[in-house]
């Protein structure tokens, strides 16, 4: 059940960066970041099985979640980052026989250890 993020560096403003979630045997996984001294939020999630994403309305058109089922992989994709998306990344799962997709960091059961995205102006 555990998850492994990847991906995360430094980059410039305009920039893209994929990131990868090692998440085998979950039917969600959603992305959250949080930048130093604020709460976890949400970015995107995923039903691995339809395939179906819902996002929080501040990527919407710049980052783009998908999954290969055959790798148990879920990427986020996101392009024109700007400055205020640095933070740290964490993928997360909710239970195993769980197919809804939720919002709320606290109905994710399963988490990763976060990758770093640093974005300069």
């Amino acid at each position: 059940v555990q998850l492994q993020a990847s991906g995360g560096g430094l980059v410039q403003a305009g920039d893209s960066l994929r990131l990868s979630c090692a998440a085998s045997g979950h039917n969600v996984v959603g992305w959250f970041y949080q930048s130093p001294g604020k709460v976890r939020e949400f970015i995107a999630a995923i039903n691995v099985n339809s395939g179906s994403p819902v996002y929080t309305d501040s990527v919407k058109g710049r980052f783009t979640i998908a999954r290969d089922n055959a790798k148990s992989t879920v990427y986020l994709q996101m392009n024109s980052l700007k400055p205020e998306d640095t933070g740290i990344y964490y993928c997360a799962a909710r239970g195993n026989r769980i197919t809804v997709i939720a919002r709320s960091p606290s109905q994710y059961a399963y988490w990763g250890q976060g990758t770093l995205v640093t974005v300069s102006s």
